[in-house]
């Protein structure tokens, strides 16, 4: 028999393939069919009982996946009280990448993308559809890059919020409306646009008219000497001539209702061949759509709840270590197999307390190891829009 979670062990690390799925492999894996209800592409085939076909296509210059769409199980630890953990296995789809360009081929995300949007064969999605938790869930990054996911957490109660927008009377990703940017104490007039809050993104680009603001606001607050360091894509830096970076002005955003979002970090090092600091840049670059992403150097040091159900964005301070408060349901049971049709067009139910956390199985199920860990947050680090909104894994054939 082979491995329960079809991954691949090879000693070439070199070709980026030591953790590569493969569907043959894995005791739990079924193919999903043209004919089935989550078959977006299956009026495209030739025959209804061919694997079906996906092709996902990202904002990154050049940069798709195209394979077939595979079910199997994701591994989950569900929080419990008194420090107890039920592990729940739950039927997720995968993309199975056959055929991979631009980014992927550079060794980008070499352990594949996880798709958290609205899409029907998100992980969310289909959590929520499942009933093993409420549609909700939450992403944290720690100061050291790495971070958390819950699924089914809804945050807690003093957290902060505001509204995603629909775009064409749809909502397909997290779109948030800004009323304005503020440097130190000075909120800049026409600086009110719409945003993603995408965690697939590194560095927050803002569309140019706002960026332009923003970047000479902060160059005016700024008591440093401007430097262009080679190689890097931020037109705003400086010398540092100590470790400690200098003072300088806050960056905060302004949601609708007055909501303040304080971004904990919009700075990036540059550190020499030594490690030693020697400068600094403003981390947002300019972007000509007129739609901005909040990328993950404005998440950090913050728990963010993605509430799909209430359709809001929430955010409370926090070291992204494990949770001890806040909403959260999961039924903490494994569903046998994923969303029947009628679970897709109904209104997901969840009746438990505890959020699904992203983690490794019990040692009893050592050899079951789940397709993402709580560290996953670093791999998703480029600019992307997750619109096919799918786990998308680089097979091995």
């Amino acid at each position: 028999m082979g491995r329960p979670d079809g991954l691949v062990r090879r000693s070439n690390s070199m070709d980026n393939d030591e953790n590569e799925y493969n569907p043959s492999h894995s005791n739990t894996s079924k193919s999903i069919t043209c004919s089935h209800q989550l078959c977006e592409s299956g009026s495209n085939c030739k025959n209804p009982k061919q694997p079906c076909p996906y092709t996902a296509k990202y904002a990154s210059d050049g940069m798709s996946s195209s394979g077939s769409l595979v079910e199997d199980i994701l591994h989950l630890a569900s929080d419990g009280v008194n420090g107890s953990n039920t592990y729940v296995r739950a039927p997720i789809v995968i993309g199975c990448g056959r055929e991979q360009s631009g980014g992927y081929l550079e060794g980008i995300a070499p352990d594949g993308l996880l798709g958290l949007g609205f899409g029907d064969v998100s992980v969310p999605s289909l959590l929520a559809k499942s009933g093993v938790t409420s549609d909700s869930f939450s992403i944290c990054f720690g100061e050291s890059g790495s971070g958390n996911i819950y699924f089914g957490d809804q945050g807690p109660s003093t957290q902060r919020t505001t509204s995603f927008l629909p775009i064409n009377g749809k909502y397909i990703a997290y779109i948030l409306g800004v009323d304005n940017f503020c440097i130190g104490s000075t909120c800049l007039d026409q600086t009110s646009f719409k945003t993603q809050f995408d965690s697939g993104t590194s560095f927050t680009h803002l569309p140019h008219q706002v960026y332009k603001a923003v970047v000479e606001e902060f160059d005016r607050q700024t008591n440093a000497t401007k430097y262009s360091f080679e190689g890097y894509p931020f037109e705003l830096c400086y010398r540092s001539s100590s470790q400690k970076l200098p003072e300088t002005p806050s960056v905060t955003i302004k949601f609708s209702v007055n909501n303040t979002y304080v971004v904990r970090d919009p700075l990036f090092a540059v550190n020499d061949s030594q490690g030693v600091t020697v400068g600094f840049c403003l981390a947002i670059e300019s972007s000509p759509d007129e739609i901005g992403l909040i990328g993950q150097n404005f998440m950090k040091g913050y728990r963010l709840v993605f509430d799909r159900e209430n359709l809001t964005l929430g955010w409370s301070r926090s070291k992204c270590q494990p949770l001890k408060d806040g909403k959260s349901t999961s039924n903490a049971s494994s569903p046998i197999s994923l969303p029947t049709t009628q679970q897709q067009i109904s209104p997901p139910k969840a009746n438990a307390v505890a959020p699904a956390s992203a983690g490794r199985t019990p040692k009893s199920s050592a050899d079951s190891i789940m397709l993402y860990s709580s560290s996953l947050l670093r791999l998703l680090t480029l600019l992307m829009l997750l619109f096919h909104q799918l786990d998308v894994r680089r097979c091995f054939a």
